[in-house]
């Protein structure tokens, strides 16, 4: 037979064995999650890469993003015209979450500075209409319905040429 001590400082390595093992599978956890998303990003590249340059008014539709080439020329100062359409139509300020170049893009070494983000899901009713809206007057777009890491955040609408590296 065994002492009440012994039995308590057994329990308690037990317990610190325990708590070690789960660490490991935290830490293999992370590492298959920064697996998937290298993955995710290098078929997103791939994906993106094969587009290369559209021609004017290009439409390209995939199951992870939506792109428009344009058939104008477009500016950052243009940007009123998307935020009064927006206004009008849905009676509520457009989602802007990044006007311009942001800290995001300079560390995905994007160039970001004649482009906008906007907070809409491309499948919904709002992204809908504002992706009509922006093809029926020329302007150029990417909307991604999911995160792509090093492209896309989330779910978005990029208005401007694409400013990933490619």
């Amino acid at each position: 037979m065994i002492s009440k001590n012994q039995l308590a400082e057994s329990e308690l390595a037990i317990t610190a064995e325990k708590n070690k093992v789960a660490g490991v599978k935290q830490q293999i956890a992370g590492a298959d999650t920064q697996i998937a998303q290298t993955l995710i990003e290098i078929a997103g590249d791939k994906q993106i890469a094969k587009l290369g340059r559209l021609r004017k008014g290009a439409f390209v539709q995939t199951t992870s993003f939506i792109r428009y080439s344009g058939a104008g020329s477009w500016v950052l100062s243009n940007a009123g015209k998307i935020q009064n359409f927006f206004l009008q139509r849905f009676n509520r300020p457009l989602p802007v979450a990044v006007f311009g170049q942001g800290a995001i893009h300079d560390r995905w070494r994007l160039d970001h500075r004649n482009a906008m983000d906007i907070s809409l899901n491309p499948d919904g009713a709002e992204g809908q209409a504002l992706m009509e809206f922006l093809r029926a007057n020329g302007i150029p777009f990417s909307a991604f319905r999911g995160a792509i890491p090093g492209v896309a955040t989330g779910p978005h609408i990029h208005i401007g040429l694409p400013s990933h590296r490619y």
